[in-house]
């Protein structure tokens, strides 16, 4: 089944073995998902021709402790070219374009299908203005708590992008702040309209069922 939570107001992407699901663009809300397991899932379907906009990515988590991980990312920080480093590779530092980078390898991006499939993708730090209202997606199959062994070690993408270099974690946190009080007011508000529509809906409900009796129904 589908699992709709109003609240947060996300619904579950499809399953990593079901067909693919043709939206014309379907928003992932990557919080509390494992980095590769989501990134697998999403390259699938950028190559089968969905779009694909991945928000919260500073929330994207990494399975093993993050002393562990962040002498990975410090490992790869030292790979450069020697002779001139403006060469290549280049090593992103903030969350969203990690993720970027990890789905890219995953995707044959030097191919004319790759590139196409490449140019589906947004991913964003934060959750910017114009998906705001968007309905946000899951994804069962990347998501921790179902994937991790309770215990078991994790770390916060964040973080380490923090860490390695990243300057801009202080602003998403005050824009996601200020979105979530206005996200909060919009809630309310529906809630309201929800309550009287059902209210009007059980006022409207008790005519017809007292017709509805005098005919035997």
């Amino acid at each position: 089944g589908v699992d709709r939570r109003q609240g947060d107001r996300s619904v579950v992407f499809p399953q990593s073995g079901g067909c693919t699901m043709f939206e014309k663009v379907v928003v992932i809300d990557c919080k509390n998902h494992l980095l590769g397991r989501l990134a697998s899932i999403v390259a699938k379907e950028l190559l089968n021709g969905q779009r694909v906009v991945c928000v919260r990515c500073e929330d994207i988590n990494i399975s093993g402790s993050f002393y562990r991980n962040k002498l990975k990312f410090l490992d790869k920080l030292r790979k450069r070219t020697n002779t001139n480093p403006a060469h290549g590779p280049y090593h992103f530092r903030a969350p969203s374009r990690i993720f970027h980078r990890v789905i890219r390898g995953m995707i044959p991006h030097k191919t004319h299908r790759g590139k196409c499939a490449m140019e589906r993708l947004k991913a964003f730090d934060g959750i910017p203005e114009q998906y705001e209202k968007s309905k946000r997606m899951v994804v069962p199959d990347a998501f921790r708590v179902t994937r991790l062994k309770p215990g078991r070690r994790y770390c916060v993408l964040g973080r380490i992008s923090l860490e390695i270099g990243w300057k801009h974690k202080e602003a998403v946190e005050r824009l996601e702040a200020k979105r979530k009080e206005r996200s909060a007011v919009y809630w309310e508000e529906k809630k309201a309209q929800l309550g009287k529509a059902k209210a009007a809906k059980a006022a409207v409900a008790d005519q017809f069922d007292a017709k509805l009796a005098k005919f035997g129904y």
